[in-house]
C-alpha cells in the first residue's frame, strides 16, 4: 500500500476511535499500528494510547506532518491530539467517524476520485453535532458529503439505550405513533414502571436524543420481536437476531423482502414501514420475521444507493463499512445486490483492520493524507 503526494511520502499521526481505540502512524508510505488499546472509557486504555503517541513520534523518522482524529470535542483522544498538536506545532485535522470508516476501505484498495460509501454502525458524532450511523455519503478524498441517512430514532437514556434494547423497541413503537403500546408490549419484559418512564421521556423529549444509528434499528427488531432486550455484551441482539434470520434463510434460501423499506427524495432510509410489517405479523415465526428484516433492509439499502448514484451517474464505486458489516447476511447480501447492478464494491479485507472501529485511525490517516495532497494551510 501506498500512501503518498507525488513522490513524498509525509508523516500522519492518527488518533484512531473511542471504541476499540488504536493509533497509527502512516511513514514513507507505511502504516505502523498500535497496540489495541481499548474503549477510552477506561482510564487504562486511555494511558496506553498517551505511550503508544510517545512511542510513535519518538520513533518516526523525522516530524510528524500531520495529526489527525475524531470529529468529538470532547474524546480523550481529541483532547490529547489538541494537546500534542498546540505543544509540538503540529497542525491537526478533525476527521468525521463514518468518512474515516469509508476512507480506511478506500486507503486498502487505493482507490482514487469520488465514490459512495455506506457506512453503518452503532454510533459516531456528526458533522451536524447529532449522533450519525446510518450513512449514504459521497467521498471524493479529504471531501465527504452527507448525501442520505437512515430515518432517525429517538435514544432513551442517551448511551443507555444501547445497552438496553427494549429503550428502542419502546422508541420505534412512539416513532409509528404506537406510544400507547408500549407498556403492553414491554411492560412484562421492562417492568410496567420502566416502561412507562420510558414512555414520558420519549413524549416529552427528555434526554432523548435522535440518532440515524443502524445499530439501534438493529436492537429494536431485536427487542420487539423478543430475541433480546438487555445486552450483556456489544452486538448482542444484533447477534442474536442474524441468528434467527440465518436459521431461517438456511431452510428457506429463496426467501424474498417485502419491499416495504422506502426512500425518499431527500434520500432518507425509511425503516418505519418495515417495522409496521414485522408488528402486524408478530408472534408468528419469529424466526422468518428476522428473514424479513435482514431482506428489506438490504432492499432498502439497495434502492438508496441506486437512488443516489441516478445523481451521479458517473460513480461506480460503492465502499461499506462499520461495524454492522460484520453481519454476514447483512454484508453479503448487499455486496451481491449493489454488484448485481453493475458496480464495484469494497469492503474491508481485515489485512488493515476490519468494519468495525478498531481500523478506523488508518481511514483518518488517509483523509489527512488527502488533504495535504490539495496544499492547504490548516491553523
Amino acid at each position: 500500500m501506498t500512501l503518498s503526494i507525488s513522490g513524498e511520502s509525509p508523516r500522519v499521526l492518527a488518533f484512531g476511535a473511542y471504541l476499540k481505540n488504536r493509533a497509527c502512524l502512516i511513514e514513507d508510505g507505511k502504516i505502523h499500528w498500535s497496540p489495541l488499546h481499548g474503549d477510552l472509557q477506561d482510564p487504562k486504555a486511555c494511558q496506553a494510547l498517551v505511550q503508544s503517541i510517545r512511542l510513535m513520534t519518538h520513533n518516526a523518522g523525522g516530524a510528524i506532518d500531520l495529526i489527525a482524529h475524531d470529529m468529538h470535542p470532547d474524546f480523550f483522544s481529541t483532547v490529547l491530539a489538541t494537546q500534542l498538536s498546540r505543544s509540538d506545532r503540529v497542525p491537526r485535522i478533525a476527521v468525521q467517524h463514518h468518512h474515516a470508516h469509508i476512507g480506511a476501505v478506500a486507503s486498502e484498495y487505493e482507490l482514487v476520485g469520488p465514490l459512495l460509501g455506506v457506512a453503518l454502525d452503532g454510533s459516531g458524532w456528526g458533522g451536524d453535532h447529532t449522533i450519525w450511523g446510518g450513512e449514504l455519503l459521497l467521498v471524493d478524498g479529504f471531501k465527504s458529503h452527507r448525501l442520505g441517512h437512515l430515518q432517525q430514532l429517538a435514544l432513551p437514556g442517551g448511551d443507555f439505550a444501547s445497552k438496553q434494547s427494549w429503550r428502542m423497541a419502546a422508541s420505534a413503537l412512539h416513532h409509528l405513533g404506537l406510544g400507547h403500546e408500549i407498556g403492553k408490549r414491554l411492560g412484562d419484559r421492562a417492568g410496567l414502571k420502566n416502561a412507562e418512564m420510558i414512555k414520558f421521556m420519549l413524549d416529552n423529549k427528555l434526554n432523548s436524543p435522535m440518532t440515524s444509528s443502524a445499530g439501534r434499528w438493529f436492537d429494536a427488531v431485536s427487542s420487539l420481536l423478543g430475541f433480546c432486550d438487555d445486552q450483556i455484551f456489544e452486538a448482542q441482539a444484533a447477534q442474536l437476531l442474524e441468528a434467527g434470520a440465518a436459521r431461517w434463510l438456511k431452510s428457506n434460501p429463496q426467501s424474498q423482502g417485502s419491499g416495504s423499506a422506502r426512500v425518499t427524495n431527500d434520500l432518507v432510509l425509511e425503516l418505519g414501514p418495515v417495522i409496521t410489517q414485522l408488528l402486524n405479523d408478530y408472534p408468528s415465526e419469529i424466526d422468518r420475521l428476522a428473514a424479513q428484516f435482514h431482506l428489506d433492509l438490504i432492499d432498502g439499502l439497495t434502492a438508496w444507493v441506486m437512488k443516489a448514484k441516478s445523481q451521479y451517474p458517473h460513480i461506480n464505486k460503492v465502499c461499506l463499512s462499520g461495524g454492522c458489516f460484520y453481519n454476514a447476511i447483512l454484508r453479503e447480501g448487499l455486496k451481491s445486490a449493489l454488484e448485481a447492478m453493475n458496480l464495484q464494491v469494497y469492503l474491508p479485507s481485515g489485512r488493515q483492520g476490519d468494519c468495525g472501529d478498531s481500523g478506523l485511525a488508518l481511514g483518518q490517516a488517509w483523509v489527512g493524507v488527502q488533504y495535504l495532497k490539495i496544499g492547504d494551510t490548516l491553523v
